[in-house]
């Protein structure tokens, strides 16, 4: 029996009562310090790389651009060219040349072929003997080709050398050949040499 004084046993806690619910909540401080640390840390975390995409961009335009200057300050493509080529614009490189570098260009008014070498003084009779023509038809201080011409590849054959040059004229479709040679060192003479063909 109940007595009407006596009280009830308590009744045990079942799961969802306040025992049971985790620990407790955080304060409004620590609520704002773990946001603030969450934020500065996604913030690294796009930032850093981000950072370094736009490094990388940077550096690879910047060599770009350099590669692109240096290619239009000379236009020229070290090596020989191709057989083909010689023997489309008529012109014969010597063994042994050094320094050797070309650049072709065409338009539908004409093509042209630069091309430049050192080579020995033999090396340049036997050059120019294939063009018909030997030392003395080359004309002391004569530089055949213009400055507009030269511009494309970047020649520089104004005063401070001793030049000279020629002219080999040829029937078309042949080509014209400007021949400019730098005999500073006789035994190594530099040779410059723009061949075009015109249509």
């Amino acid at each position: 029996m109940t007595g009407a004084g006596r009280t009830p046993p308590e009744r045990p806690q079942g799961p969802g009562r306040a025992e049971d619910a985790g620990p407790p909540e955080r304060s409004g401080g620590e609520q704002r310090h773990h946001r603030w640390l969450t934020a500065v840390v996604v913030f690294l975390l796009i930032t850093i790389p981000a950072g370094y995409l736009v490094i990388s961009a940077l550096q690879s335009r910047d060599s770009g651009e350099e590669k692109q200057e240096n290619a239009a300050a000379t236009g020229l493509s070290e090596g020989w060219p191709s057989k083909v080529q010689r023997r489309i614009y008529d012109v014969w490189i010597p063994p042994y040349s050094a320094d050797v570098a070309f650049y072709e260009r065409n338009s539908w008014r004409s093509s042209a072929m630069y091309v430049q070498f050192i080579t020995s003084a033999e090396g340049l009779d036997k050059f120019l003997g294939t063009l018909g023509a030997d030392r003395d038809d080359l004309d002391p201080g004569r530089v055949t080709i213009s400055r507009e011409e030269a511009g494309p590849v970047g020649w520089r054959l104004g005063p401070g050398a001793q030049w000279s040059g020629l002219v080999v004229d040829q029937k078309d479709p042949l080509p014209t050949l400007d021949v400019t040679v730098d005999l500073d060192n006789p035994a190594h003479p530099e040779v410059y040499v723009l061949s075009t063909i015109t249509p």
